[in-house]
């Protein structure tokens, strides 16, 4: 398995140097990945974040980071299609000539309408914006004099210069049966957010079974669980929302593979949706999502970004060398 962290760009915790020090602390530790992700009008989520709307741009934070690392990947879980592709591609382009190949491009059709409708795209397929995203970005990637013509956008013979010099991996977010099924059609990887491991477990099964048929290479399956991590397990649970986590699941999970019971009603009942303990306990938990297929895990610590420095030492001195 890999494993990365969601950065803390967003929230009352987003400063320079919870971003670039935290940044270079996990490179230090041997992570794989560090995440960002996008929002034009950010709301927080009321049961896992604190009422404040300070969001820092998703490139421009990338950027920043990628500044100061050197080998780390840099992932977007994920981008939401509210940007011109060809905008995009100059601007994704141009951060792989600053800080080298180690960007991994993940989009997703976006939760808030309001966000589209500001822009002028209220009406507007957003599952069929990431696929023309895809295509469009791939192609001026790597060819000049690019012609595209769909139900959004139209242009002839655009060519952007630089390209990224080696291809960089798109990924689908989101935890919906169609994601998983649009990722194994199209996707180099397949990022859920907060989901439970038995719905990775199902989607996962589905996408070997629709790349098995299509001939394409099995996507990269990845997940981004909220994650709290302390010395002691009391510790880890103090301040937790658990109550308000199994609303939102019985509220807005309505994809989520139900356990036997119909609703979720125990934090048994949402495992793989939270991971929370010491670093014992962490690491167990992380084993159940390799059991299910995941093969990278961002630990997503904005339940205790306030421990942010603290949290990334335990899990880089415990957790990931009980791992690998």
């Amino acid at each position: 398995m890999r494993f990365g962290l969601l950065m803390p760009h967003f929230g009352e915790h987003a400063n320079r140097r919870a971003l670039l020090d935290g940044a270079v602390l996990a490179e230090s530790f041997g992570f794989d990945s560090l995440w960002v992700r996008d929002h034009l009008v950010f709301e927080p989520h009321a049961e896992m974040e604190a009422a404040n709307i300070t969001f820092y741009e998703a490139l421009t934070t990338l950027s920043a980071i990628g500044a100061v690392t050197e080998k780390i990947s840099l992932g977007t879980g994920s981008l939401v299609p509210f940007r011109h592709p060809v905008h995009l591609a100059i601007s994704i382009a141009t951060l792989t000539r600053l800080v080298g190949d180690r960007v991994i491009m993940g989009f997703g059709a976006g939760t808030f309408d309001h966000e589209f409708e500001l822009v002028g795209m209220g009406d507007l397929d957003r599952v069929g914006l990431v696929r023309s995203n895809a295509e469009i970005m791939r192609r001026l990637f790597t060819e000049d004099g690019v012609s595209h013509s769909d139900d959004v956008y139209s242009f002839e013979n655009i060519s952007i210069d630089p390209k990224p010099t080696k291809p960089i991996p798109f990924w689908y977010c989101g935890a919906t049966p169609r994601s998983a099924r649009l990722a194994a059609e199209y996707a180099d990887g397949w990022m859920p957010g907060r989901t439970t491991l038995l719905t990775i477990d199902e989607r996962v099964k589905t996408m070997r079974e629709l790349t098995t048929e299509n001939g394409r290479p099995m996507p990269t399956i990845g997940v981004i669980p909220p994650t709290s991590i302390a010395a002691t397990h009391e510790l880890a649970f103090d301040g937790l929302n658990v109550d308000g986590l199994l609303a939102w699941a019985n509220k807005r999970g309505k994809w989520w593979v139900k356990p036997a019971s119909g609703e979720f009603a125990t934090a048994e009942d949402i495992e793989g949706s939270l991971i929370a303990g010491n670093p014992e306990e962490v690491v167990d938990q992380v084993k159940r999502f390799e059991e299910v297929g995941v093969e990278h895990l961002v630990f997503d610590l904005r339940l205790t970004y306030e421990r942010w420095f603290a949290s990334i030492e335990l899990l880089g001195r415990e957790v990931l060398p009980a791992l690998r």
